[in-house]
């Protein structure tokens, strides 16, 4: 009798074990991001490679990435959509996305602010960047977990004119993102702001919709827009990251171990998209292929000042009077994060 009820024991404590051993290895993560899964050509699809293989690696398969590309689960606020709701574990938001749920995100957008890209990563990855990410989670719900590679600094394109210098913006079409600040950005330099969602920005561009567009040098060539687009002009006005959310409730509700390994790995794919995008600006993958296909034209510094005078003045005014005394604070915080950066670099 005493030996049934100790294998009866013994068949319960390993049916619990099992239980227990399954439900570690039921724990799946959906990431999403809108590009395609390409992570030898478009940095947030080597994020999301990277991160796999870290966490399913290093969590001795308990924890399972799948990745969703190309915005398979729908556009951007749609995919955030599901994030907030559980149904989407993480995602990898442009600034975009993130600003129907945290408008503040904006001041990351504010140009021709960051001389370096070393300065943008000592800038996202330090306090300031950690008191972004707690705000976001305070305000948008969402838990941040950094600040990724975006493509790097922006260049405009078009199909109209070469845009050597603000005047020639006048009456050109530029399709942005819903980030109101693109959208003032185009404005304060003589341009025409029009939101048109990533997923139709190709055929807006073809069918006349809008003359331009702009985004960073790798974005442009992964797209194709030299297809559709005869002029580039290199202005490196913005250099803005993704954010890299989580559901907090999915996140809060891991161990303590299962923690430290998204973590880690969320810091080292941040790192592979960066060093990705490094690499093709400096490949012919990068800028040779925008001067193959298109009229590529670098403003001087005369005209690069113009663009400043311009965009710079325009777009603190419009922070401040939009988002108030908060906006200020942010504002200058996040200038005040850069120049604590150039010191610390020696630039």
């Amino acid at each position: 009798m005493k030996k049934k009820l100790f294998m009866s024991f013994v068949m319960v404590l390993l049916f619990a074990m099992t239980t227990i051993s399954m439900g570690a290895q039921e724990i799946t993560i959906k990431l999403a991001h809108i590009n395609a899964q390409q992570p030898f050509d478009i940095p947030s699809a080597a994020m999301a490679a990277a991160f796999k293989s870290a966490v399913e690696t290093n969590s001795n398969g308990e924890i399972k990435v799948e990745i969703f590309s190309s915005g398979v689960l729908g556009k951007e606020r749609e995919t955030m959509v599901q994030v907030k709701a559980g149904v989407v574990q993480s995602y990898i938001s442009s600034t975009g996305g993130m600003s129907t749920y945290y408008p503040l995100i904006d001041i990351t957008n504010m140009p021709f602010v960051f001389s370096s890209y070393n300065v943008g990563y000592e800038v996202y990855d330090g306090e300031f960047g950690r008191e972004l990410a707690a705000d976001i989670e305070r305000k948008a719900g969402f838990h941040v977990l950094g600040f990724g590679e975006s493509g790097g600094f922006f260049a405009i394109t078009n199909s109209k004119r070469q845009i050597r210098s603000p005047r020639d913006m006048r009456g050109v079409k530029i399709r942005t993102m819903t980030a109101p600040l693109h959208m003032e950005i185009i404005k304060s330099l003589g341009g025409s702001p029009t939101p048109v969602a990533w997923s139709e920005v190709y055929t807006s561009l073809q069918t006349g919709v809008v003359d331009g567009q702009m985004n960073p040098v790798s974005i442009i060539n992964m797209a194709k827009f030299y297809e559709v687009q005869k002029f580039a002009t290199l202005t490196n006005h913005i250099y803005a990251p993704y954010v890299w959310v989580m559901n907090p409730r999915f996140y809060n509700g891991l161990s303590a171990e299962h923690k430290a390994i998204i973590d880690d790995a969320s810091r080292t794919a941040i790192l592979a998209g960066r060093g990705l995008s490094r690499i093709l600006d400096s490949s012919d993958k990068g800028l040779p292929v925008l001067q193959e296909n298109m009229d590529v034209y670098v403003p001087n510094a005369s005209e690069m000042r113009q663009f400043r005078d311009l965009s710079i003045p325009a777009a603190t005014k419009f922070l401040e009077e939009k988002y108030g005394r908060e906006g200020k604070m942010w504002v200058e915080k996040f200038l005040e994060a850069i120049e604590d950066a150039e010191r610390k670099l020696g630039n």
